[in-house]
């Protein structure tokens, strides 16, 4: 039988061991808060690469996140294999956490609607349907890691779901040329017909002026959206207004980048790196 600290152990390995570019569990964090943050990371970062990694046929794929929404719904009741399993392992970290913080399971049901639908969707027609799949995938890691915390307030909650629905977005326009090679295009068929670009463009690596303006229109509204949620560090006290301070900067700092680039991730995909750390770390201290 897996102990609840050999669970979060391995949980913790995940998170320090997989690249991100935004702070995951963190030591800004208060000790405490860090193996919840690290199961629920391990939860989702799994069932991501269900959806995104390897040469797998969809069903297999979904077959896997039906798999997992069963695991979740065992594990919330308390019920968790005893296999040995990486997923076993993994469930049975979240359940003590599900249990211990009073999670609500419809925020992870929700992450996984999400991952399903990157299987099956892979042209969105509207801005507002790209929000709708970042509601599902990205906001719910924001309201979890509040309630880990001990945060259950709306206002807080909106403000959370600005940032991280910019810090999905984010990503979106940094790995364009990565979700292009696994047939997905996150900018909005209205914004690509406003703009006038081909998706010819893209499958030949060009970063045309047409798909700039497209992109350039994206990332005006991502940025309006990391402003519009900003408040949520000051909402909040302690460990977690550094790790919300950090993680908005961070986000910020990418969306720079890759605008500064003109939006050509051909070229290079823009990343943090050793020349990003001050920059940040005076945008967390002086909260500028």
């Amino acid at each position: 039988m897996v102990t609840d600290a050999a669970a979060y152990d391995a949980c913790l390995r995940l998170a320090r061991t997989h690249y991100e570019n935004f702070p995951v569990a963190s030591r800004l964090l208060p000790p405490s808060s860090r193996p919840h943050i690290a199961a629920l990371y391990a939860f989702a970062r799994t069932a991501d690469d269900f959806a995104d990694e390897g040469d797998d046929p969809p069903a297999t794929r979904l077959a896997r996140l039906d798999d997992w929404l069963s695991r979740l719904h065992q594990a919330a009741a308390g019920r968790v294999d005893q296999d040995g399993s990486d997923a076993a392992i993994v469930f049975s970290a979240l359940a003590r956490t599900i249990a211990d913080r009073r999670l609500e399971v419809s925020l992870f049901e929700d992450l996984l609607s999400a991952f399903r639908q990157d299987v099956m969707v892979g042209r969105y027609a509207a801005w507002d349907d790209v929000l709708d799949y970042c509601r599902r995938s990205a906001n719910p890691v924001g309201r979890l890691v509040l309630r880990i915390m001990d945060y259950r307030d709306a206002r807080l909650d909106a403000l959370s779901d600005a940032v991280c629905t910019a810090l999905q977005l984010t990503n979106f326009w940094q790995d364009l040329e990565r979700d292009w090679r696994k047939g997905r295009l996150y900018v909005p068929l209205e914004f690509v017909r406003a703009a006038g670009a081909d998706e010819q463009d893209l499958a030949a690596g060009r970063m045309t002026p047409a798909w700039q303006h497209a992109l350039g229109d994206a990332a005006r509204r991502t940025r309006e959206l990391f402003m519009h949620g900003r408040g949520v560090a000051d909402g909040v006290t302690g460990r977690l207004r550094w790790e919300l301070r950090a993680t908005w900067a961070s986000g910020l700092r990418i969306l720079d980048r890759v605008e500064a680039a003109g939006f050509d991730v051909f070229r290079a995909r823009p990343a943090l790196g050793a020349t990003d750390v001050v920059p940040i770390a005076w945008r967390v201290i002086t909260w500028r």
